[in-house]
């Protein structure tokens, strides 16, 4: 069973199953139990892990999968928003993508120059913009929804269905703590 140990030998972390128990401490007194280090153990870095699992999905997925249709991952990811949400106005959509709002207006721009999304003022504030796919935008995500389902199970492959939930819960979780983090 893996366990953090305090100083002074005790368990202060022991995960049994899916559960962890501390003994006493908070997450931040936990941190403050980790020294200092001027290095890494990038391989037990959540930031370093994920971010490397992330990339080579979006660079094997972008150069055989979108390069064709002239898609980046940060287009496809409007796309696949605006196909999962349907149309959303430009600043709550750059939200969805977490790309930030000026990076957006040049994506779509050029979404909409690929005939893919349209872009329209908002009928209830001239301000605002909204986004959505075009017949052609909808088949080509519907082209590629498969494709991307087997770049996921390529990553998944070996990794039971139980742990893959646990993964994604603990993602969703921790994309929350740190939105929450920033107010």
């Amino acid at each position: 069973m893996p366990r953090a140990v305090a100083a002074d030998g005790s368990a202060i972390l022991t995960v049994e199953g899916n559960s962890t128990r501390r003994k006493g401490l908070s997450s931040s007194g936990i941190s403050k139990l980790v020294k200092p280090s001027a290095k890494l153990d990038l391989d037990n870095y959540l930031p370093y892990l994920v971010n490397r699992v992330g990339t080579i999905i979006a660079e094997q997925f972008g150069e055989e999968a979108l390069a064709p249709y002239g898609l980046s991952i940060a287009m496809w990811r409007v796309m696949a928003v605006l196909a999962s949400n349907g149309g959303q106005r430009q600043i709550d959509l750059a939200g969805l993508t977490s790309i930030d709002s000026s990076t957006l207006s040049r994506l779509v721009t050029r979404l909409v120059g690929l005939g893919v999304v349209s872009r329209t003022r908002s009928a209830s504030s001239t301000r605002e913009v909204v986004v959505k796919l075009t017949a052609r935008g909808k088949a080509q995500v519907a082209r590629l929804i498969p494709t991307a389902r087997d770049y996921e199970a390529a990553a998944i492959a070996g990794v039971r269905t139980e742990e893959i939930a646990v993964l994604k819960n603990g993602l969703r979780r921790m994309y929350a703590n740190m939105k929450s983090r920033r107010a």
